[in-house]
């Protein structure tokens, strides 16, 4: 995250302004979970984690729910995950059908994201660090999320990342 901070013309931080929260988040972990040869493989993806950030409000949660499904297929008994699974799908399909809210949708964003979002996405990530093919597993679901992000921007017809607002900027840190 750092190298995609400084490619999107920013300062050091793992946090940068252009990349999805959600999105950072899982990149953060892929890089501190993965060995040094997959690290250097992923590095292309910084250029596009520097300005991955779709507008839509489901981006999180279908992100999340994508993590979830990877880790179920690791454990399909597990009702933690089964419920997490539920609890996406549920807000990334409430959030398909509702256009940018202004600040109350934005609020409501950040609280999930700091809250039940960001729980769901950790516990999914664990079980996927304790895969015995965790760097393969974990590269793929990055490429695959970045490739989402991308898609998502290509299909709304205009990068709109831009200057993200400040209280998105601190669910990152």
């Amino acid at each position: 995250m750092e190298g995609a901070a400084l490619l999107a013309g920013g300062g050091f931080t793992d946090s940068p302004a252009g990349t999805h929260p959600a999105l950072a988040a899982l990149a953060r972990v892929v890089n501190d979970s993965v060995g040094d040869a997959t690290r250097h493989a992923l590095w292309p993806l910084a250029a596009e984690l520097a300005g991955a950030c779709p507008a839509e409000r489901a981006y999180a949660p279908r992100l999340v729910g994508t993590v979830v499904d990877e880790a179920r297929v690791l454990r399909p008994a597990s009702r933690r995950l089964a419920r997490h699974d539920r609890a996406c799908r549920r807000r990334g399909e409430r959030l398909a059908h509702v256009g940018a809210s202004g600040l109350p949708g934005r609020v409501a964003d950040l609280l999930w994201w700091r809250g039940p979002g960001r729980r769901h996405l950790e516990h999914a990530l664990r079980v996927l660090c304790a895969a015995p093919d965790a760097d393969q597993r974990l590269a793929r679901l990055l490429r695959k999320a970045v490739a989402g992000a991308r898609d998502g921007l290509v299909r709304d017809g205009e990068a709109r990342c831009g200057r993200v607002p400040a209280a998105e900027e601190r669910c990152n840190r």
